[in-house]
């Protein structure tokens, strides 16, 4: 099984970027526990992180019959970005979404989730613990199926 790890704008600041929101630890730290994460439950996964929408999208199309599943925090993406849900949907991969802070409790307009349309599971505010939510959640999905 190999897992695709998306990565949304500024997450490679976490550590300095509002540590009341997302902690102190680092996005190193966030990729060290996926791995690990992914390790423990013998999944093949490959991290990716960017701040440009294109290159996420052409990710995700890239990821077309290579992975089997998709993990991903569109970040700031997440309120504004149809491009990265079309892709979702042209791939057809089976996605969880995940967001390190509660969005559902912070200012209106991050409370909607263009990337929710399509993924069949979102899990918010449980920090890095959400990552491996994420991944057991898919991990069994794909076993069901």
């Amino acid at each position: 099984m190999k897992f695709l790890i998306l990565n949304g704008p500024n997450l490679n600041l976490l550590g300095i970027r509002e540590p009341d929101i997302y902690g102190r630890r680092t996005f190193a730290d966030l990729c060290a526990f996926i791995e690990a994460t992914c390790r423990d439950e013998q999944i093949e996964c490959e991290l990716y992180q960017s701040n440009h929408e294109g290159d996420l999208v052409t990710k995700i199309q890239q990821a077309l019959g290579v992975f089997d599943g998709i993990v991903i925090n569109p970040a700031a993406y997440t309120h504004t970005s149809v491009a990265i849900l079309d892709a979702l949907k042209a791939v057809g991969i089976p996605t969880v979404e995940v967001h390190l802070s509660e969005i559902s409790e912070r200012e209106e307009f991050r409370r909607f989730s263009y990337v929710s349309l399509y993924a069949f599971e979102t899990i918010t505010g449980k920090g890095f613990e959400g990552y491996a939510q994420a991944i057991r959640t898919l991990k069994k999905k794909l076993n069901r199926n």
